[in-house]
């Protein structure tokens, strides 16, 4: 039975529906995705970083862009969200890392930025979040970092802006 001769707007807005619902699916699993890492500082120069819940492993606070959403305000959310802490200024671009293998669970470019911080520390996902530390910066655990961030703490120590 040809169900265009009964339904024939039906069965178009079906096929349009699918098209789009196709293009969305390209974008996602055929795109990176786009997220941030923050070196915060705080102003006694301390360096704050969190230990994540899904690895055990140190790491920088930090996210996905959301849909809408630009990159400081990213910063802006992610802190707050993962440290209870508030963004004074952003500093200077540390690197933009987009290797395929930097993140396990996805295809990501992350944009890591030094930003000026203050507040109080709190962990507001204790879903994400196991504990917040502030560390000095000759005292960090590199060696115990998740994904890729020995890599960016090192380049943000050695005074670097990667493109990698």
């Amino acid at each position: 039975m040809n169900l265009t001769a009964f339904f024939p707007s039906a069965v178009e807005s079906t096929r349009s529906l699918w098209r789009i619902g196709q293009t969305v699916l390209g974008i996602i699993f055929r795109h990176p995705i786009t997220g941030t890492s923050i070196i915060p500082i705080l102003p006694d120069g301390r360096i704050v970083l969190i230990r994540r819940r899904d690895n055990g492993l140190w790491s920088l606070p930090g996210g996905i862009v959301d849909w809408g959403e630009d990159v400081p305000n990213t910063v802006r959310r992610e802190l707050m969200e993962e440290t209870g802490l508030e963004l004074v200024k952003i500093n200077r671009l540390v690197g933009v890392y987009s290797s395929p293998e930097r993140d396990p669970r996805i295809h990501s470019i992350c944009i890591v930025v030094e930003a000026e911080v203050h507040g109080t520390m709190e962990v507001k996902d204790p879903l994400e979040v196991m504990e917040i530390e502030v560390f000095a910066s000759n005292f960090l655990p590199l060696g115990q970092m998740s994904h890729d961030h020995t890599r960016q703490l090192q380049d943000y120590l050695n005074g670097l802006t990667t493109l990698a």
